[in-house]
């Protein structure tokens, strides 16, 4: 387990041209693009620096002290157990929530999942890198509910190439407008199971079944080697396959000379400079010792991931970047449900197991594609799937009888260990009712006022939730499965960890946060580059577009600082 006393010391008393507050997704694409032309520029990180040696991909859960459920997890983490990437190797990834506090209404839980680390949710996230496709960006436009986004598919299709050709996303290309093609490397390739899934929904249903697209590589790619299939991912990466800021784009920035990464800084507000208003910096707290401090910069940058972007706005003053009224208004998550059956088609191979393919097929949205509306339920839905044997399960193999070679034999032939799951994620409409305050009592253990969530599911997700589990049990029918179940309430909201919204961008600064380029109307030298900014949640896993809009971000910083204007 990481040490904070490992932590980096602290940086001197220099004025950066531009200060990065998070290492994720977002901030490791703005301090790769700032620093490479030439900008002086900080990283602030609160958590530590991970190296390959804290990767636990290829250890087995008989090696782990608890067998991989440590009750370190339980007692500190609670929270964070949720999430099915948290375990015993790795549980250090996410944060402790008992010092990391957020409280929520009585009967409205939220289920917020964080990690503090270099890299920050890049080491364990789901790798799904999907486009939006052009109605997503003209929402209000087609159905009349909510905000356009203040850009088209068109402005930001030739950022999502660039990350695309960077990062090292495989796939096919399907010529789906709802999942517009990229640059790809070749795709992984379905299972049997898969195909017989794809072959019959196609063909019975009518819906195309295509494989994921996963920021993997599946050829050497910007000097990382293949996926060699060993899973499972969110524990980390020997080879540097799948794409964490960690590993790439970080690496770049330090490897240009401009950027200093600071770690163990817990960012607790913005400085402005009294007599202009501007931004002048970031106070921070240093993690292990609890001294106060604080860096100077010329631009500030947030990256912190939604909810801890909005929350660092909220700390930095009353009304500050919020003359709008709209920062911490209009959250937004994907609801998701699942379902699954017994198809019982088998692999050409006599035995399934390791290597394990990350990553399953995919259905993209078909529901609202020519219409603005269907039976009351505005927007739509994508499904994940993967066809996989629960060989591993004790509980599947408990009935079968037999020893040694005859025991494999038998559960080899078991037609009813071969399942297939479908996960279901739904676009959520922007309510400003579900919103994020600060709370007025509670803090983390640095003294930082936590948030305060209030969130739940509206009309409208949850006719799409039951829409789409209906869906789902009948493209199961349609392969032949048997024993279909479905779950019967969704995940909490919170649940897919696609947190959006809370400092929307829009053209207007009377209803939102930022503009087009993510600047804030308020202070126009602070930037905020996650998913804090999306005016609506499209029902793709939302991490690719977040990159791509923070590229574009970086460039409009350095166009502007080149002009004078910030």
């Amino acid at each position: 387990m990481l040490r904070y006393a490992e932590f980096t010391s602290m940086p001197d008393n220099s004025v950066y041209d531009a200060i990065i507050v998070g290492s994720g997704a977002t901030g490791g694409w703005v301090a790769k693009t700032l620093s490479e032309a030439g900008m002086q520029t900080l990283l602030l990180e609160a958590g530590p620096r991970v190296t390959d040696k804290d990767f636990t991909e290829h250890v087995q859960p008989y090696e782990l002290k608890y067998r991989g459920d440590s009750p370190e997890i339980a007692r500190n983490r609670p929270i964070q157990a949720m999430k099915y990437a948290c375990r015993e190797s790795n549980y250090h990834w996410f944060v402790d929530d008992i010092l990391n506090p957020y409280t929520t209404p009585e009967g409205m839980p939220f289920q917020w999942t964080r990690g503090r680390q270099l890299g920050g949710r890049t080491l364990t996230w789901g790798r799904l890198s999907w486009r939006l496709g052009p109605r997503d960006f003209k929402p209000a436009s087609v159905d009349g509910y909510g905000e356009d986004w203040p850009l088209s598919y068109e402005d930001l299709a030739p950022y999502y190439d660039r990350v695309e050709r960077y990062v090292g996303v495989s796939g096919k290309k399907e010529g789906l407008a709802q999942i517009p093609d990229g640059s790809f490397l070749p795709p992984m390739a379905m299972n049997c199971g898969e195909m017989h899934f794809e072959k019959a929904v196609e063909s019975k249903l009518g819906l195309p079944v295509t494989m994921a697209r996963p920021a993997i590589v599946t050829q050497a790619h910007n000097g990382r080697a293949a996926c060699h299939y060993c899973g499972p991912c969110e524990q980390g990466c020997i080879t540097h396959s799948y794409f964490s800021s960690l590993w790439t784009t970080l690496v770049d920035a330090e490897k240009s000379g401009n950027c200093t990464i600071q770690t163990g800084a817990v960012c607790s507000h913005i400085t402005t400079d009294k007599n202009t208003g501007k931004a002048n910096g970031v106070a921070y707290i240093d993690h292990a010792t609890r001294a106060a401090r604080e860096a100077r910069g010329k631009v500030v940058i947030v990256c912190c991931s939604t909810l801890e972007s909005t929350r660092l706005l909220l700390n930095s003053g009353e009304g500050f970047c919020n003359s709008s009224g709209a920062l911490g208004h209009y959250l937004m998550d994907h609801i998701a449900g699942s379902a699954s059956g017994v198809i019982p088609v088998k692999e050409e191979r006599k035995w399934v197991g390791p290597p394990r393919r990350p990553g399953g097929i995919y259905v993209p949205r078909f529901l609202n594609l020519d219409r603005p509306m269907t039976d009351g339920m505005l927007r739509g839905y994508g499904l994940q799937g993967s066809h996989s044997s629960s060989y591993g399960s004790t509980g599947s193999i408990a009935g079968v009888k037999g020893f040694g070679k005859g025991f494999k034999n038998a559960v080899r032939e078991r037609e009813d260990c071969w399942r297939f799951g479908l996960s279901a994620y739904a676009e959520c409409l922007p309510q400003y009712d579900n919103f994020v305050a600060l709370d007025p009592e509670v803090k983390d253990a640095w003294g930082i006022p936590a948030l305060r969530i209030h969130a739940s599911w509206g009309d409208n997700e949850m006719k799409l939730y039951r829409h789409m589990l209906d869906q789902a049990e009948e493209m199961l029918h349609a392969a032949g499965a048997s024993e279909v179940t479905k779950q019967k309430d969704p995940r909490w909201p919170g649940g897919a960890t696609h947190e959006l919204g809370t400092a929307r961008m829009g053209s207007d600064p009377k209803k939102s946060v930022v503009n087009r380029y993510r600047q804030a109307h308020d202070v126009k030298n602070i930037f905020v580059t996650d998913g804090a900014t999306f005016p609506s949640s499209p029902c793709q896993n939302p991490t690719l577009t977040m990159m791509a809009l923070a590229l574009e971000t970086s460039e409009y910083i350095l166009d502007s600082a080149k002009r004078g204007d910030l």
